[in-house]
């Protein structure tokens, strides 16, 4: 069998001698949509982090297309065929739609800075490709019509499909979600949860999320983390029925008991 598209093994982190990931272990194969989910201060963060190199573990480690990652950083991530979005949009509202979109795939280009800043033939035509790459990125997800509008003009949920265009556009492998679904409305989150649905069959996804109902509408697996640690692995069924799961939500359930009378 193939090896995963991303295999996390293990992973241990602490800080100022707490956990905050506590021998983490999930692995996203190609074209597979995994969630992780987990109550506010679980760790999901923190993996991902781990993911992108922004954090080291203690013990652990992380492989991409089965090939272990030691020492990589961030900047590292779009030349590995990893994108990453973050909570909310981050988007620059100096910028236009279009050149925001462009932005995010600037680490690929081949022309060098210098060609760059001095408007070099070879710099331009790259630009001119990248922006046309844009354009059609924009049009796939129905927003060209904001291609030169300020982020800040538009609905939120425009905004972040935005942010999802400017990291589809490295045509990645691997795309990390990072609570895509905050902040939209019901229907925004259906449009979305289809988007995921159709980029699927090109690369692998892993997402973190609140919207239980999102996730488990997409998900082909879901990973519950609770206090640094995996309580639940499986389909949104299996998850869904674990009293752990419920327990960790929820809290532990309350007997029903029948008070003396006074």
């Amino acid at each position: 069998m193939a090896a995963p598209l991303l295999t996390v093994q293990e992973i241990t982190v602490s800080f100022a001698g707490l956990a905050a990931l506590d021998d983490v272990s999930l692995h996203v194969g190609e074209h597979e949509i995994v969630s992780l989910i987990g109550p506010n201060g679980a760790g999901k963060t923190t993996l991902f982090n781990v993911v992108c190199g922004f954090v080291r573990p203690s013990v652990g480690m992380v492989a991409f297309k089965g090939k272990e990652l030691r020492h990589h950083r961030p900047t590292d991530l779009a030349r590995m065929g990893i994108a990453r979005t973050l909570q909310g949009v981050k988007l620059w509202n100096g910028l236009s739609v279009v050149e925001n979109v462009m932005a995010g795939a600037h680490a690929t280009l081949r022309a060098d800075l210098f060609s760059a800043l001095l408007g070099l033939p070879r710099s331009s035509r790259e630009e001119d490709r990248l922006r046309e790459r844009a354009m059609s990125m924009l049009d796939s997800l129905g927003i060209a019509q904001a291609a030169n509008r300020s982020p800040a003009s538009l609905p939120y949920g425009v905004q972040k499909r935005v942010a999802i265009a400017r990291a589809l556009l490295l045509e990645p492998q691997l795309l990390l979600l990072d609570e895509p679904a905050s902040g939209l409305s019901a229907s925004e989150m259906g449009e979305l949860a289809q988007l995921i649905q159709e980029v699927r069959g090109r690369m692998g996804i892993l997402l973190v999320e609140h919207h239980m109902d999102f996730v488990m509408s997409i998900s082909d697996r879901v990973v519950v983390l609770n206090f640094g640690r995996v309580i639940a692995t499986g389909t949104p069924d299996t998850v869904r029925r674990d009293p752990e799961v419920t327990t960790a939500y929820l809290g532990e359930q309350v007997a029903d008991a029948e008070a003396p009378a006074s």
